[in-house]
């Protein structure tokens, strides 16, 4: 055998004429019925690496190796190549490779959840989420305000920086600091009225709602602000209105 095929695995040359190598047909009707089989590519490269009939001389098998096969369609008389398999094989086994290396399309819940959460939805993340929403629309009176009122974090944050640093110098600027404590109060006011209307539209959504089979993507949409996952798979989802549900119980 050549160190470079000029004829495919299967085949030689005789007298001008390209007849079939016996014993490397063989191997060919092998790969096809163990492939459409089930077998997958590193089972029959492992297999091949094991028998004695190299591809080219000199080389191991190779996953690439495997695939040129299955993908030639010679070995069914094309070409004016004697045929080893029928056309029907290598049209199933062509069939299967474009079905593995077609991308599986994404549905618009799980294009919600990857954005919401930072990372490839999962089929146990969609799951998680389904029934903690289904929970919700079951019962909406369990959408509540938190214990722990939001706030504008950044901006109350900014602003309290900022009256340190005016209580900080001598003389105190006293009506600079009661315009930021003015304004701490205001931007602290503006987040809790704002949790408590999407509490209230929460639920108003959630009644409406029918229980999911599958995940909603305008419901999600609508009443999720983000999902924390945790390295042991469960998660947490962080409603509009700052509650958090997940992880066993509902806060």
């Amino acid at each position: 055998m050549m160190g470079n095929r000029k004829q495919p695995f299967g085949y030689r040359v005789v007298m001008g004429e390209i007849v079939i190598h016996p014993q490397e047909a063989e191997l060919v009707e092998h790969i096809f019925r163990k492939y459409l089989a089930g077998a997958a590519f590193s089972t029959l490269v492992e297999e091949l690496r094991e028998q004695s009939i190299p591809y080219n001389e000199g080389k191991v098998w190779n996953k690439n190796m495997v695939a040129r096969i299955l993908e030639d369609e010679r070995y069914t008389g094309e070409h004016d190549y004697p045929p080893v398999i029928d056309r029907e094989i290598l049209t199933r086994a062509l069939a299967k490779r474009r079905a593995k290396h077609v991308p599986s399309q994404k549905t618009q819940a799980q294009k919600i959840l990857r954005r919401l959460s930072g990372q490839a939805a999962t089929k146990s993340m969609e799951v998680q989420v389904l029934n903690l929403l289904n929970r919700l629309v079951t019962s909406p009176e369990r959408v509540k305000l938190p214990e722990t009122m939001p706030s504008n974090q950044s901006e109350v944050h900014r602003l309290q920086h900022e009256l340190e640093q005016v209580m900080e110098e001598q003389p105190i600027e006293e009506e600079k600091a009661q315009k930021l404590i003015l304004s701490m109060a205001a931007a602290q006011y503006t987040a809790i009225t704002s949790c408590e209307y999407e509490t209230v539209r929460l639920r108003r959504v959630l009644s409406r709602h029918a229980i999911m089979a599958e995940l909603d993507a305008e419901l999600l949409q609508s009443i999720v602000a983000a999902i924390h996952c945790y390295a042991d798979g469960t998660l947490d989802v962080y409603l509009k209105n700052d509650q958090i549900i997940g992880r066993g119980d509902m806060r």
